[in-house]
This record gives C-alpha cells, sequence and structure tokens, in this order.
C-alpha cells in the first residue's frame, strides 16, 4: 500500500504500465524500422552516403533529449497543431488519439536510440560484406539485396540484438523523464513522484517490475541469438 495515496501499489502500476507500454513500443518500432534503414543504406551504398548517414546519427546521439523534446512540442503542437502537447488518451477510447498522444514522447524517445542501433548494424553489416562467402554468393550471380537480406543481415544481427535489448531498457528507463515532460500519466511519473516523496512500499514495486522487464527482454533476446545463429545454441 502507498504511504501516500493508501492505494495498492500493484493496482496503481497496472493502470500506469499500459501507458508507459504504448509509448515504449512505439518508440522501439520507430528506432527499429530508422535504424535498419539507415545501417543497411549505410553498408550497402558507403561512401558520401555512408559518411552523412553516420554524421546525421552522431548528431542525433549527442543532441539532448529535452530540446529535441521542446522543439517536436513546438512544432507539431504549438506551430501545426496537429497533435496535443501534453495528455494521454487510451486505445479503447480511440486509436487515432490515442496515437496522437503518444506519437511525440515516443520520437523523442526513439532518437537517441536510433544512431548507436543503426552503427551498430552498419559496422556488422559491412565486417560480413567482405568476408569469403558472400563473394562466392556474387560470383554465382546472386542479386546483391538476396545477399544483404537473407544472408549478411541475419549473420550480423547477433550483435545488434544484444545493442538493441540494451536500447529497450534504456527507452524504458527514459521514460521516467519523459513523462514528466509530455504530463503522461505512467510509470515514469508515478516512480518520480514515489522517489520524490519517499514512498518506499512503490519504489520496491516499480525496481520489481524494471527487474522482472529486463530478465524478460535479455531472455527473447537470447531466445532470438539462437534462432539466428546455431553456433550460439551449444
Amino acid at each position: 500500500m502507498s504511504y501516500f495515496t493508501s492505494e495498492p501499489v500493484a493496482a496503481a502500476l497496472s493502470n500506469r504500465l499500459p501507458v508507459t507500454f504504448s509509448m515504449v513500443i512505439v518508440a522501439v518500432l520507430i528506432t527499429l524500422i530508422a535504424s535498419l534503414a539507415l545501417g543497411i543504406t549505410a553498408a550497402a551504398r558507403g561512401g558520401v552516403v555512408d559518411r552523412a548517414l553516420q554524421s546525421i546519427g552522431t548528431i542525433s546521439y549527442v543532441f539532448p533529449v529535452i530540446i529535441i523534446a521542446i522543439g517536436l512540442v513546438y512544432l507539431f503542437a504549438i506551430v501545426l497543431r496537429w497533435v496535443p502537447s501534453i495528455g494521454f488518451v487510451p486505445i479503447t477510447r480511440s486509436p487515432g488519439h490515442w496515437l496522437a498522444s503518444i506519437i511525440l514522447p515516443s520520437v523523442t524517445l526513439a532518437v537517441g536510440g536510433i544512431a548507436g542501433l543503426a552503427a551498430q548494424i552498419r559496422g556488422s553489416l559491412v565486417d560480413e560484406l567482405g568476408l569469403d562467402y558472400i563473394r562466392t554468393l556474387r560470383s554465382r550471380g546472386v542479386s546483391e539485396r538476396v545477399i544483404l537480406g537473407k544472408h549478411a543481415l541475419r549473420n550480423a544481427a547477433g550483435p545488434a540484438l544484444t545493442v538493441f535489448s540494451l536500447q529497450f531498457i534504456g527507452i524504458f528507463g527514459a521514460s521516467l523523464f519523459i513523462e514528466r515532460i509530455f504530463a503522461l500519466p505512467g510509470y515514469g511519473a508515478y516512480a518520480m513522484n514515489a522517489t520524490v516523496q519517499g514512498d518506499f512500499p512503490v519504489l520496491l514495486g516499480v525496481t520489481l517490475v524494471s527487474v522482472v522487464l529486463v530478465v524478460i527482454v535479455n531472455l527473447i533476446v537470447d531466445v532470438a541469438q539462437g534462432w539466428l545463429n546455431p553456433k550460439v545454441r551449444t
């Protein structure tokens, strides 16, 4: 039971976790799609395209998240008025308004993770594309699209999966600050309030959820590693 609200911690978390998971899942999807596109393009094209994408990724990685959030709110919520700047709408009430309420915080969460994951995908693919079996496939007339998508990308996915697991946990942890900025009633804001108030039962519940999430994510990544690389299964 919370010291300050006398509310069961489990009930409070069950009400707030869907908000955070909505934001985190959309942020993870944005991170995956953008990182794959940037990493594959940089590795396949090389040259000026590679350097330009790496520069863009580095800038996005070092740019302060708070500045990105303020810039997105100013442009899309205040100037263009496409989405609300604060608040949350459950998906059961209106899927469109739900997406509009979480898209800005999700993009803010994704920006920092895209650079690191794209760099890892790009580096792994560059190493993989220089191996002998790739040259053998090319000499047999196999198309570059098949080589890249069916062979090189699968073999290069192992290190990227490890980075992705860390990115997922980082995104979930960063929600603590993002929810304060966008006034979302989620897990992060709940944890922040409990920390400020010294509400220890809530802090114990928040910590337990975080630990369980880390274990589950790492387990899924280990299973995926074994599926992608038979040598890992032993």
